[in-house]
């Protein structure tokens, strides 16, 4: 053995073990969260891997940015091969791969191409960090560390690439299986320009690939590189589908001091190992509705602070929970506050709980139900709300007392609209085909109202058994869920569960996509199965199994753009049915805005922002509906009562009320039905 080769074992081994210790004590860390199980349905998390994790398919949804960073990993994962080698031969020379025999080949001519791609790679994202400087790429604190890694990474493809195009040349033949396009035509270019000092070039290119990689591997652990580490197992370990569904708060469990996310102790362990893989690329704070209209709102910010706070306090909870005394700098650190100290209260009241940005994350990151954590906690453990959020102790207490956000209404009142129209409650005859939510909205907006009656005399129309809870219905507890006001939701959803529960309900059909989010996703939770859907949802059944018909005679010519509700699209996946509904009628043209689908823009009224103040920025409300307004469409189609009345506000302002109309697909369908007697 040579006395590189044993220089190259010590700091082999020495690496190796600073990183072993430092992977130790960041898994270590994550015990100080609250138990979650992320290991059930395996199959679908290794499918989800497949896709999201190594196809990168998120990342490809960026056009630009996604292709350059699919390329790098890709390479990486290729070139992993290039670094087992790198150690083999680092250990004996002329140690390889070469044995794989055509396997072989296919590995080296891969890793050409990709020690290209990636230098091109580094080479563009510099170019798009530094030059044309893209808005989310900006933080102000990662600039110098960005550059480092990119140059870091430059730097090991380009020292492979030399090295490999210096092998033969310098020991008179390559392996014989090795096929390199690329390192053998520059090998000649190399060996000609070195001359003697081509041996001592290739010696200086294997010790800079190698000192690189090791340097890199131990970086990782303090950097927002750590990703590249925890991405693949953060996607494995992520949610399975896109529904917002909050865990609930088990109220009844003893001795229970602390409800919601105080600091990082109350939030689970996977959201902390989120901290640690958010790759810092702002996609999600690019979608956000919050901070696109200048709230002080930036998803990324949120994940970052949760890494901070993690680094900062897990290793003083570990040495407590060892018996050991903090000193007084670390009492200090002990001291500070997640919410204030580190996370903005008035970013966490800024939130629409959309969802875009976990839509956007291209390591399936959480970032909503750890705001929802945090808002509960402000909400039950401190009664703190900020201006905005002001009004929402009154909506609590209407929720409380009559069991709607709005004031001024009673529950008896809560069946008003259906007066003369000869629709049953449960109380009367609990026999139904499906139980029609109305929702509060649908019961007492006067505008969801028309909606209500529209949906209704649909389903009338088409012979559907229905029926109504009327005055024993209650809010679902969405505001007071997504506001952190869980105890309140906890209570309306077992007073509906039990309601349920008594008429043996089987299948519910709403028009508030909120209600349908939580009957559908929240509801199960407290042991309530039944099959729920939205109530577009339920007119293509109508129609496609002809209990619906629309007259085709009718051919008024109508240009209608149509908005995605975030929590029937976004979170639901339903983006077909409405349109399909649309397609159906004859006369109608359909624009798409600029951003739809699971691309679409919030309206503004989620997570309880419906019931709060909006003083900063532009309102999200405005920006989305002139969005819709730019497609040219006469009618706004909606399929929600939040996005209804969001919408309509925005027309208002833009003055276009009187020459843009807005209607749910219920209202569409309603003008042009076909009567039973017809």
């Amino acid at each position: 053995m040579e006395t590189q080769n044993i220089i190259f074992i010590i700091v082999l081994l020495s690496a190796a073990a600073i990183f072993s210790r430092n992977a130790s004590r960041l898994i270590a860390w994550l015990r100080v969260g609250k138990p979650d199980n992320r290991f059930d349905r395996i199959g679908e998390r290794i499918r989800t891997t497949l896709v999201v994790g190594f196809g990168q398919s998120k990342i490809l949804r960026d056009k630009v940015a996604g292709p350059i960073h699919a390329g790098i990993f890709w390479g990486f994962l290729v070139l992993l091969f290039s670094a087992a080698e790198m150690v083999l031969e680092g250990l004996h020379d002329g140690w390889s791969f070469n044995f794989l025999g055509p396997i072989y080949s296919v590995i080296t001519i891969l890793t050409d191409i990709f020690c290209l791609l990636i230098i091109v790679g580094t080479m563009m994202s510099l170019w798009r960090r530094y030059v044309t400087k893209v808005n989310r790429l900006q933080v102000e604190a990662e600039k110098v560390e960005a550059g480092m890694i990119l140059l870091t990474i430059f730097g090991i493809v380009s020292a492979l690439l030399v090295q490999n195009s210096l092998r033969g040349p310098v020991h008179g033949e390559d392996f014989s299986w090795a096929v390199r396009p690329v390192a053998h035509p520059l090998g000649k270019g190399l060996a000609a320009i070195l001359g003697d000092a081509a041996p001592i070039a290739f010696h200086v290119a294997f010790w800079m690939h190698a000192l690189l990689i090791l340097a890199f591997m131990n970086y990782l652990p303090f950097s927002k590189h750590l990703h590249v580490l925890t991405s693949i197992p953060n996607v494995f370990l992520g949610p399975l589908q896109p529904t917002n569904a909050m865990a609930p708060i088990n109220f009844e469990e003893e001795g229970v001091e602390k409800f919601g996310v105080v600091d990082i102790e109350d939030l689970s362990w996977k959201s902390l190992l989120d901290g640690y893989t958010c790759t810092h690329c702002g996609r999600c704070t690019s979608v956000c509705p919050a901070n696109q209209t200048g709230k002080v709102l930036d998803p990324r910010g949120i994940i970052v602070a949760i890494h901070d706070r993690t680094m900062d306090k897990a290793p003083l909870i570990l040495k407590k929970e060892q018996g050991a005394e903090l000193t007084t700098d670390e009492q200090a650190v002990w001291d500070k506050k997640l919410i204030g100290d580190y996370v903005s209260p008035d970013a966490l009241w800024a939130c629409t709980t959309c969802g875009a940005c976990m839509q956007e994350c291209p390591v399936n990151i959480e970032h909503v139900p750890a705001i929802v954590g945090m808002r509960r906690s402000m909400v039950m453990m401190e009664s703190q709300f900020n201006d905005e959020s002001a009004l929402l102790p009154d909506i609590y207490g209407n929720m409380e007392t009559n069991a709607v956000p709005w004031g001024g209404f009673g529950q008896a009142d809560r069946a008003n609209w259906a007066d003369g129209m000869g629709i049953k409650t449960a109380a009367e005859d609990a026999s139904m085909e499906v139980l029609f939510w109305v929702g509060c909205a649908g019961s007492y907006d006067e505008r969801a109202k028309k909606t209500t009656k529209a949906f209704a005399e649909l389903m009338q129309i088409a012979g559907v058994d229905f029926r109504i809870l009327g005055t024993e219905e209650n809010c679902t507890g969405d505001v007071a869920r997504r506001t952190g006001n869980e105890y309140l939701a906890d209570m309306l959803t077992k007073t509906n569960v039990e309601t349920f529960q008594r008429y043996n309900v089987q299948k519910i059909v709403a028009t508030c996509p909120h209600c349908f989010n939580s009957l559908k996703n929240e509801y199960p939770q407290y042991g309530f199965n039944a099959e729920v859907i939205h109530h577009t949802q339920f007119i293509k059944e109508l129609i496609d199994t002809g209990r619906l018909a629309v007259d085709r005679t009718k051919l008024s010519k109508e240009t209608i753009t149509y908005h995605d509700s975030c929590y029937l699209g976004r979170y639901n996946s339903e983006y077909e049915a409405p349109r399909a509904t649309l397609e159906n009628v004859p006369g109608l043209t359909i624009l798409e805005p600029a951003r739809s689908k699971d691309r679409g823009l919030c309206c503004g009224a989620g997570g309880g922002r419906m019931f709060m103040e909006e003083h900063v920025g532009d309102r999200v409300n405005i920006v989305r509906t002139n969005e819709l307004l730019e497609t040219g469409a006469t009618t706004i189609a909606v399929n929600c009562p939040f996005c209804t009345t969001m919408i309509t506000d925005g027309v208002k302002a833009a003055e276009k009320i009187d020459s843009v109309t807005i209607k749910d697909i219920s209202e569409i369908v309603r003008e042009r039905v076909l009567m039973t007697d017809d």
